[in-house]
């Protein structure tokens, strides 16, 4: 989930309280307390902070070199807690703590993608149905199909990438941007290019992907995600609201971002508060959510264990099926790339190597969570960022979280190094 920012900070903060169905709050707690819940999802409680020094010396270092004002990290292996640790400040005077909420972003839509394999198992959709059934006035709806969404290869435009849509998120950044906003954006384009022809990311095809899901399980998609998702996942503190709300203690994030709207000089230092900027815009509807370093970690090795899914379910989300597959073209630049061993996109999911993971990027803060199922470990990571962290035009320079966890995943697991 990439990042745009302008315009200046609203006084006012759109928000709602998440409202969960008191069904779907019955199944988190049952099963929480249950002993259906995967164990392997879950590590080793840590009443206080642990330490790996390797873990420690990393971090220290990265956050020397790149200029990250802040780190949360777990790291576990084969269920145990082997680093559980915050670094510096999440804000001036106030430390950063690994029970701080944040937004996971792109994180949802492994979620999405595992709902989506649920109702492949329980026969009520198959990934080759196409999504006219669903959204027939789309275009080329008669043969875009579900598994097009899930892996990115439909050719949808990515709304993100609209100029219109770019200025009116730069204008208020706080603003709910609805399903049909998103749509009128995304297709006020021509598709990119012919659906299955190539490869492109684009927040368009999980925003569809999570109406539909919503459809077929005839309900909210946060109430269906809540019940078949997070709660069989142990996830406690994952929660989605479509506003702006961020569950206490919240990590503090800042963005150079907004540079370049607000006319702020090159070469003047200049980060600004984007810790309550409205992130719906990149998720679908119900799956704007806010996490923690805990349930960060659960999730990946959830996901990367396929815990909720049948061993087929499992390598039809997670295997390299698109290694070599995808090119660079004019109309999808630079969303579309050829997919290699270092990176390989699943359904909801980046391949990298062994890995299992998403990257999410957004709102002044990037966070990585990843799995090797072959050794067990897991790698959970967000950081947040200096001003010389950004470039003069106000973007990202290329030291983000996923730079560290491939440092991590190194030193911890060296004969299976995330590819870089």
């Amino acid at each position: 989930m990439t990042v745009r920012h302008d315009a200046q900070r609203r006084s006012r903060i759109r928000s709602q309280t998440v409202r969960t169905s008191l069904a779907a709050l019955a199944v988190m707690l049952s099963a929480a307390l249950s002993a259906c819940t995967a164990t392997d999802a879950t590590p080793t409680p840590s009443a206080t902070t642990r330490a790996d020094a390797r873990v420690t010396r990393i971090v220290r270092d990265a956050m020397a070199q790149h200029n990250l004002r802040s780190v949360i990290v777990e790291v576990t292996k084969d269920g145990k807690t082997l680093a559980r640790e915050a670094f510096e400040d999440s804000m001036t005077g106030e430390p950063a703590t690994t029970d701080m909420h944040f937004r996971n972003g792109a994180v949802a839509f492994a979620y999405i993608g595992t709902l989506l394999m649920l109702y492949v198992e329980e026969g009520k959709v198959r990934l080759d149905d196409t999504i006219d059934r669903w959204e027939p006035t789309l275009p080329e709806a008669g043969t875009v199909t579900l598994k097009m969404l899930a892996d990115q290869t439909s050719g949808y435009p990515d709304y993100e990438t609209d100029p219109a849509w770019t200025a009116a998120f730069n204008a208020d950044p706080f603003h709910m941007f609805t399903y049909q906003e998103r749509i009128d954006a995304a297709f006020a384009r021509a598709p990119q290019f012919a659906p299955g022809a190539n490869w492109s990311y684009a927040h368009t095809n999980f925003m569809i992907l999570g109406d539909i899901l919503a459809k077929v399980g005839g309900a909210p998609l946060q109430t269906l995600l809540a019940q078949k998702v997070l709660a069989p996942m142990g996830l406690h503190d994952t929660v989605a609201d479509e506003g702006s709300a961020i569950p206490a203690p919240a990590l503090h994030t800042y963005s150079s971002e907004r540079r370049g709207a607000l006319g702020i000089p090159a070469a003047t230092p200049f980060t600004e508060e984007a810790t309550f900027w409205n992130t719906q815009w990149g998720t679908p509807m119900g799956a704007n959510q806010t996490t923690t370093i805990d349930d960060l970690t659960t999730t990946a090795i959830a996901v990367g264990t396929g815990a909720l899914l049948s061993k087929a379910s499992f390598h039809a989300m997670t295997d390299p099926a698109l290694i070599g597959f995808g090119q660079r073209q004019p109309s999808c630049a630079p969303s579309c790339f050829p997919q290699t061993e270092r990176y390989n996109y699943g359904l909801g999911v980046v391949r990298s190597g062994d890995w299992i993971l998403q990257n999410p990027s957004l709102s002044g803060l990037s966070a990585t969570e990843a799995y090797l199922p072959s050794e067990k470990v897991s790698i959970a990571v967000v950081v947040t960022f200096e001003p010389d962290a950004f470039d003069a035009d106000g973007n990202y320079q290329a030291y983000q979280s996923t730079q560290l966890f491939q440092e991590l995943g190194a030193a911890l697991a060296p004969d299976h190094a995330p590819p870089t």
